[in-house]
């Protein structure tokens, strides 16, 4: 092979490589998680954790597999909370403007959150407290 048409090939071949990568990755980004912004008037609780009264952005780390690992965080990005859930139906009748369900709790204590139920979604991820 002369040395102008191996160049030309490797060429073509580094271009088809690069464009195959470069399509891979605006597939990767165009999934997004399931994600939601939730405001709470008053401290809220998950496994481990009180949210203080606040905006914060719940999401599902990876919503391609089955690992139910949801990441909760501050609106500044500061994780709070990142664990394992596992799935539950959503309760007939809750609608999407209610997405979290809560234990009962003392009235000076924060509100344990039992379940989020991304908008749109019929499975919801429940807290495992322990």
């Amino acid at each position: 092979m002369r040395p102008l048409t191996h160049k030309l090939v490797l060429d073509t071949v580094l271009a088809v490589v690069g464009l195959v990568a470069a399509a891979f990755v605006a597939t990767t980004q165009a999934r997004t998680p399931e994600t939601a912004f939730l405001t709470f008037s008053r401290d809220v609780a998950l496994p481990g954790a009180v949210l203080p009264a606040g905006s914060y952005r719940f999401e599902v780390v990876n919503a391609d597999s089955s690992s139910d690992v949801v990441r909760v965080s501050s609106r500044t990005g500061g994780v709070t909370f990142m664990g394992i859930t596992t799935q539950t139906p959503r309760p007939a009748g809750l609608p999407d403007s209610r997405p979290v369900t809560f234990k009962e709790a003392p009235p000076d204590a924060p509100i344990p959150i039992v379940a989020w139920y991304p908008a749109g979604t019929s499975i919801g991820h429940l807290f495992v407290y322990r």
